[in-house]
């Protein structure tokens, strides 16, 4: 006679700590989403520091799922939505409504390509979220990631509100522009992850100092601190790039 397993009845409530990173992931959500009504209404200064709070906390949800042992599938596809919202569709927005509309249907498209690509982007990321690296290889990204691909793309946002350039006078290179930071995102290129940095102890007295200086930027010219941001991280994708190239020279040496 067959033993009969006891049902087993799906909690009814569940601790409240379990609910922070949703939570998280749908404050960044709203972040995004109010990013494009104040994109609309022209208050584009707003509209950016949306997106860059909803890159701040991003990951942040994360974090709290492990430390919390609140991990689920449910978190992970939300959080992907909402990076999708803000680091997408957003930016998207933004950059369209401040400099591309001279460009009419033609600035569209590229709006469109840098969104696809970035859904693009997590949708491969999803799908090899639980991958290891290599062995002997440090933890990187295989491409730029969503947030990163965002402030990129508000790099002639940046320009506009610091006062340097007006860039819906220059609205066919800022849409090539957008597009080749669409690229980026879909592309193969191995590119840093915070996991995998490490800090030399004779540097650590000048991080401390750059970090101090970041503060006062970010006081009293917080736009500016932005575009030597972006800059900084195309310095890190072109060194990245020269890093692949070399390396992928050498295999084909290697092999032949």
């Amino acid at each position: 006679m067959p033993v009969r397993r006891p049902l087993i009845r799906p909690r009814r409530s569940l601790p409240f700590l379990h609910l922070m990173p949703n939570l998280v992931t749908i404050i960044g959500l709203s972040a995004g989403l109010t990013s494009i009504r104040y994109a609309i209404a022209e208050r584009f200064d707003i509209a950016a520091a949306l997106i860059l709070f909803a890159a701040l906390i991003d990951g942040l949800d994360g974090l709290l799922a492990r430390r919390l042992n609140a991990a689920s599938g449910f978190g992970a596809e939300l959080d992907s939505l909402s990076d999708f919202v803000s680091f997408g569709v957003a930016p998207a927005v933004l950059v369209y409504l401040m400099a591309l509309q001279g460009l009419a249907g033609l600035g569209w498209v590229f709006v469109l390509v840098f969104a696809i690509c970035c859904c693009l982007r997590l949708a491969r990321f999803n799908i090899n979220r639980d991958v290891p690296p290599p062995p002997g290889t440090r933890a990187h990204f295989t491409g730029v990631p969503a947030p990163a691909g965002a402030g990129l793309a508000l790099l002639p946002v940046f320009l506009g509100l610091e006062g340097l350039v007006a860039p819906a006078a220059y609205p066919l290179p800022v849409a090539l522009y957008i597009g080749i930071v669409g690229a980026l995102m879909i592309s193969r290129l191995p590119t840093p992850s915070p996991k995998g940095l490490r800090i030399s102890r004779d540097r650590v007295g000048i991080v401390l100092v750059g970090a101090a200086i970041v503060v006062g930027l970010m006081f009293t010219r917080f736009w500016l601190l932005m575009i030597l941001g972006v800059v900084a991280y195309w310095a890190v994708l072109i060194r990245a790039a020269a890093i692949d190239r070399r390396r992928r020279t050498h295999a084909g040496e290697g092999n032949g």
